[in-house]
């Protein structure tokens, strides 16, 4: 029973460390640290589309691409997707590959952003449900992509909340709408999260 009981210690311990060694990485890359790894590619930046209306436009407000009245962003959502993508190129972190959800709420935040052309993936999808659902199977392809680290270069995927919920419960806490995870090499030979980024806060960044 004693061996029990210091092998569930060693395991709450060992769980509070990674939960510290995350904590800290966050606090270290904030700012021009942030800026300055970015710069250098390396790494995943995992972003929960920009602020989308709950519910989808009517025939006389859809935008005239959107022909299927999807959600789509609304006006705080459009002005944040552009800025961010704008404080991108000022800073000069470069993008070179661009996953997205095939809704039109993602796609829109892609092209506002005026990121790199994007690879639809029904992984990062809402399964045509507009979110109610999410399956073991994209939370195993989100996991498993944050592992493929580009180098010099940086990877963006645009997905939806539920998925990242999913994947990263222990990240997304709180998540708003076009907020960031960025992940990179824990130095092990793995990759841990090393930054929040919310949308509006890209154009606040420095070098």
């Amino acid at each position: 029973m004693k061996r029990h009981a210091n092998a569930f210690s060693w395991s709450i311990a060992a769980a509070m460390s990674v939960v510290m060694t995350v904590t800290v990485a966050a606090q270290i890359l904030s700012n021009d640290n942030l800026v300055k790894a970015l710069q250098q590619g390396g790494y995943v930046i995992v972003m929960r589309h920009a602020s989308s209306p709950r519910e989808a436009p009517t025939q006389e407000t859809a935008n005239a691409d959107n022909v299927n009245h999807e959600r789509q962003l609304d006006e705080g959502g459009r002005s944040s997707a552009i800025a961010m993508g704008k404080a991108l190129r000022q800073l000069h972190i470069p993008v070179a590959e661009v996953f997205a959800s095939p809704t039109y709420r993602a796609l829109e935040t892609v092209r506002l952003a005026q990121l790199p052309a994007p690879r639809t993936v029904a992984e990062l999808g809402d399964g045509g449900q507009s979110m109610t659902a999410s399956t073991d199977a994209q939370s195993t392809w989100l996991q498993k992509k944050i592992t493929e680290l580009p180098k010099g270069t940086n990877t963006v995927l645009v997905t939806h909340f539920p998925n990242m919920s999913r994947a990263f419960p222990q990240w997304t806490s709180g998540l708003a709408d076009g907020e960031a995870l960025v992940f990179g090499s824990d130095g092990k030979g793995g990759t841990t999260l090393i930054a929040r980024v919310k949308i509006e806060e890209w154009p606040k960044l420095h070098p």
